[in-house]
């Protein structure tokens, strides 16, 4: 049966179905297959985007698995192929080379990190953010210096001067109590989920004086994909807040872009414990349950 199903994803790989078919054999643990996979691709239609984001989810897949060397290598490799189309196109052209270089940069941080050389692992992502601060996987870079070296320093302060529902206190007036910060986008099906966790947390330390602000930003689309003016855009993110977050409806809703990139918000959810005196104590790129975020906000209290 496997060397049927080989069989077949190698002859129908094509340039729509390479990352998934690559995704698949991770999920499998088969690497000889996802190489097998790229290698045909390669010979059939060269290197293109979709075949470095495919090689970089071999990379991802490695790490995950602690197979440090072999995640090396596919990172290493990714980034170089890159590099190369980079000579050729911008990094932003197409979803695909930003989605591939930043994972590469974010395997090797990683693998960096857990050999125990967190300072290598620092000075390499701020070199590639100096690099690529202009483009699209600044966020991605900032998400991982974050994840090293934010948690224990004071908050980046927010840009509030666009928001939605209660103005906005800045983090440096809000000293003396808990600030909850939870990132989100309107498309982000997570997040909406999120809501119901961190409304039990609300109920709990709302009397303590935690505060949750929920920054957003735009991101130039509504519902479906449907181009948006910023001003279209800005009355749907308060629609969608107004009906999936009424539980929250007290929450400052600060909208700017560079509020994300300055928190490194490539994932979203993306929450942020502050403490207070103004020090992070949680930095956590995803969804967390009520009874996690609780436990966090105890050791603040």
């Amino acid at each position: 049966m496997r060397v049927l199903l080989l069989l077949f994803m190698i002859v129908s790989t094509s340039a729509a179905e390479i990352v998934a078919d690559v995704r698949a054999a991770i999920e499998r643990q088969d690497y000889a297959l996802g190489d097998s996979l790229i290698e045909k691709y390669r010979a059939e239609h060269g290197i293109t985007p979709e075949m470095l984001e495919a090689l970089s989810w071999l990379g991802r897949g490695a790490l995950a698995n602690k197979h440090y060397d072999q995640a090396q290598a596919y990172a290493q490799k990714t980034q170089k192929l890159a590099l190369d189309q980079l000579k050729k196109q911008s990094l932003d052209k197409e979803p695909h080379l930003p989605l591939a270089l930043g994972a590469a940069i974010e395997v090797q941080a990683q693998i960096l990190a857990a050999r125990g050389e967190r300072g290598e692992a620092l000075h390499f992502l701020r070199q590639e953010l100096a690099l690529y601060r202009t483009t699209s996987i600044r966020s991605r870079i900032q998400k991982n210096i974050n994840l090293f070296d934010l948690v224990g320093k004071p908050a980046p302060a927010l840009d509030e001067h666009e928001f939605l529902g209660p103005k906005p206190v800045a983090l440096s007036a809000l000293k003396g109590k808990p600030v909850l910060l939870f990132f989100w986008a309107h498309w982000c099906g997570d997040c909406k989920l999120e809501r119901r966790e961190l409304s039990l947390v609300k109920k709990e330390f709302a009397g303590q004086g935690l505060t949750i602000i929920g920054p957003t930003r735009r991101y130039g689309y509504m519902a479906k994909g449907q181009d948006a003016t910023p001003q279209d855009e800005i009355k749907y993110i308060d629609e969608i807040r107004r009906k999936y977050y009424l539980d929250l409806a007290d929450m400052p809703v600060p909208v700017s872009e560079e509020n994300l990139k300055i928190y490194g918000v490539s994932t979203t959810p993306t929450l942020v414990l502050v403490d207070k005196r103004g020090i992070v104590r949680l930095y956590h790129p995803g969804s967390m349950t009520a009874g996690e975020l609780g436990h966090a906000v105890r050791a603040v209290l």
